[in-house]
């Protein structure tokens, strides 16, 4: 039972890792489609294009790895869940799409068309970054369990609490957004997306008090992970070091120091992810089914951590030198396209 227990929680941490690795590298790739009608001159979206061109369509591979993690290792968590967010995340999907279609056909049609493709593009963006934090909202909440399977309606995942984590995603998204242009251009739109970091920071840390009390009057379990003794030891400096955070990216951004706010805004995600994990473990389908429950054989779950132990450092890898080698300011009239 031990090691089962342990294969369990090697698994929800690396289904963890994907997701967060995905929020943070396709976060600010939303991000810049959520900010694109801000920039209404076409120099500047085309150099908005060009700083994600080389690794975007690469970010949806965590999301995959994600979701396929959790179907293998969890499937019983995958059934329940599925069926209680199939609106979210078809419209997520759709927006993925819509996105990345108009990614590349925006580059090769007249300027009529150029714009309907920014519209899909900007349009895709926001909805998928909605639907994402929406989905969340839902989960968080709690799933209507009954036995093994799921027991709501269509409609259970749309609610005051899910709309606004949904926006508060898109907040984040939007920040990272801001911060990535400040650290990836230069000149005018560099400055601009400067005032637009203070903006989105502001409204994110808002963003964030809002959710975390909303969060623990969902359940009395979530009050009672964070606001009970000795529980408060643990849960008390994940707070404090998002004011911390909070201090030191407005610091860079007064400072103007451009390679700091995008990790800054990183580490603030970072946090956020934390106190999400803290007030949801060890359930998977929050308070109905834990990872233990949901989890697939061990048998199957040790075959799949071989070949897992193999893809993720070398999807790491890529990744990595993907972004070194497109390093540095994109600057306007080269680029990727």
């Amino acid at each position: 039972m031990a090691s089962s227990i342990d294969i369990a929680t090697i698994w929800a941490f690396i289904i963890a890792f994907a997701v967060f690795v995905y929020i943070v590298m396709d976060g600010f790739d939303l991000g810049l489609g959520i900010l694109f009608p801000l920039f209404p001159n076409k120099a500047d979206r085309d150099v908005i294009m060009n700083t994600v061109a080389p690794v975007w369509d690469g970010n949806e591979t965590w999301l995959v790895l994600g979701g396929g993690g959790m179907m293998a290792a969890f499937p019983l968590a995958y059934s329940v869940l599925m069926p209680a967010l199939y609106t979210p995340i078809i419209a997520m999907l759709i927006g993925l799409i819509f996105r990345g279609v108009a990614f590349e056909f925006r580059w090769r049609t007249t300027q009529s068309g150029r714009n309907r493709w920014d519209l899909a593009f900007a349009g895709g963006s926001l909805v998928a970054a909605l639907a994402q934090g929406i989905a969340l909202g839902a989960i968080l909440q709690g799933i209507h369990v009954d036995g093994r399977h799921y027991a709501g309606g269509w409609w259970d995942w749309l609610t005051p609490f899910s709309i606004l984590t949904g926006l508060a995603l898109a907040i984040g998204y939007a920040l990272l957004g801001a911060t990535w242009l400040v650290l990836k251009t230069e000149g005018e739109l560099r400055d601009k997306a400067y005032h637009l970091s203070w903006v989105f920071l502001f409204a994110m840390l808002g963003a964030i008090g809002a959710v975390s009390i909303a969060t623990p009057f969902l359940h009395v379990q979530y009050a009672q992970r964070w606001f009970t003794w000795p529980n408060v030891l643990l849960t008390a400096p994940v707070p404090v070091a998002v004011a911390a955070v909070a201090v030191m990216l407005l610091r860079s951004l007064a400072g103007k120091r451009d390679y700091q706010p995008f990790f800054l805004s990183l580490a603030l995600f970072a946090l956020s992810y934390a106190g999400l994990g803290i007030s949801m473990w060890p359930y998977i389908v929050p308070q109905s089914i834990t990872i233990w429950q949901a989890a697939a054989p061990e048998n199957s779950q040790v075959f799949m951590l071989v070949g897992v132990a193999v893809l993720v450092p070398l999807i790491l890898g890529y990744t990595g030198w993907a972004y070194w080698v497109f390093r540095g300011k994109v600057k306007a009239g080269s680029g990727y396209h």
